[in-house]
């Protein structure tokens, strides 16, 4: 009796272990599957075509790494530039600022192509074992829009097991086996090679395709992280860079120029300038929600960029930048993507006159700082009927261009 008793209360229990897996799944499941979920992004007034990635190597076509590719066709001569965002998805920064740019720009010469997801497969996830939130919001005036807050690395939906060692395929350099999920590792690609090297590959195709000329990779960094409010150039890339840095300087807005190292692979400031003609560039914002010395990571940490165990990691001299009790807020990041994207085509301009690349109708950095991110997110109403914001800084280029040279 006493062991059919065991038994009953062993069943019991089993069971109610059970129900409990089940009920937690029921919730976890529907909210991750949101995570495969695209965020909606409006077309903006300058978006011409919406291509996918997999048009540029048939080989990621059907898989999670395909993707858009906004194209913003002046129809005038010019030059042509590639954004990506979203390379490493826990860096919103440089995701918004790609959806800021296809919602409001308009480039007054050349061709703008903004790839907002550039690892596709990064945003359908976020970090294991960081507890960070799925998604955070932006304030509109239309009402809070959400956007998805991912990962550094390709999902193991899409790509598993990891090795102990990645080798990157062209150099050999050999690093963290996780890293083999790193897009920002895996450049120039391989038409044959895992999934991320597939993305990374697609990626490259498509700026010699199309024969870029400018291509942006938009990052952020830890407060702590040496290489932080700074871009880094391929050395092809290096003077126009430098004469972006003297723009943002006169503008108020400090700025550091890294050359690429030649012994850091596989990264696009690197490998892209090495495999195509392109001028390689990558930025770097401050981002305190990625830092190993901050506190709980959340919506709020991710939007207002404030917390208090950076405020006094800066106080002991552990930071490579400012911090004070108004943090790093998501718009100031967001402004300072932007302004230094536009610094580089302005620089590119001063050296290729006759071959240029200009963007118009962008919010600028102190409108970004006063106004915030929302005003500039498109509801579909303003997307499909508004009229465009005029090109108010194109006539002050020539005149910063000359004081740069």
């Amino acid at each position: 009796m006493n062991a059919l008793f065991k038994d009953r209360k062993n069943l019991v229990a089993s069971v109610g272990v059970l129900a409990l897996v089940v009920a937690i799944l029921c919730v976890v499941i529907p909210q991750a599957l949101t995570m495969r979920q695209p965020d909606l992004i409006h077309q903006g007034p300058g978006v011409t075509e919406v291509r996918k990635l997999s048009d540029f190597f048939d080989g990621i076509a059907g898989t999670s790494g395909d993707t858009e590719v906004y194209v913003l066709d002046s129809g005038k001569p010019g030059a042509s530039a590639l954004l990506l965002g979203g390379t490493h998805a826990n860096e919103p920064a440089g995701y918004l600022s790609a959806v800021l740019f296809i919602e409001n720009a308009v480039p007054a010469t050349g061709k703008l192509y903004v790839i907002p997801t550039a690892n596709a497969s990064a945003m359908s996830h976020t970090d294991y074992m960081e507890g960070t939130p799925r998604r955070f919001a932006i304030d509109t005036p239309a009402g809070p829009r959400s956007f998805r807050y991912g990962s550094r690395a390709t999902s193991p939906a899409d790509q598993w097991p990891d090795p102990d060692i990645y080798v990157h395929a062209s150099s050999g350099q050999r690093l963290s086996g996780s890293e083999t999920r790193n897009l920002n590792r895996a450049y120039p690609g391989r038409v044959d090679g895992t999934f991320t090297e597939k993305v990374a590959f697609a990626i490259t195709s498509l700026i010699r395709k199309e024969k870029i000329d400018i291509t942006i990779d938009l990052h952020e960094a830890s407060p702590e992280y040496p290489v932080v409010n700074a871009i880094v150039a391929h050395n092809r890339a290096m003077k126009i860079a430098s004469i972006a840095l003297l723009n943002l300087e006169m503008d108020d807005i400090p700025i550091g120029v890294e050359p690429s190292p030649t012994n850091l692979r596989g990264l696009s400031h690197r490998e892209l300038g090495d495999a195509t003609n392109t001028l390689s560039l990558l930025f770097e914002s401050t981002n305190p929600a990625q830092g190993r010395l901050r506190g709980v990571i959340n919506e709020a940490l991710i939007v207002e960029g404030k917390d208090e165990m950076y405020l006094a990691a800066h106080k002991l001299g552990r930071l490579f930048v400012p911090f004070g009790p108004q943090g790093e807020p998501l718009k100031k990041r967001v402004a300072r993507h932007i302004s230094t994207t536009q610094a580089v085509f302005d620089a590119y301009a001063s050296e290729m006159p006759e071959r240029h690349v200009l963007v118009g109708a962008m919010p600028s950095y102190q409108e970004l700082l006063d106004k915030g991110i929302g005003p500039y997110l498109q509801s579909p109403k303003t997307a499909a009927g508004a009229a465009p914001r005029a090109p108010q800084q194109l006539a002050e280029v020539p005149e910063r261009r000359g004081l740069a040279q």
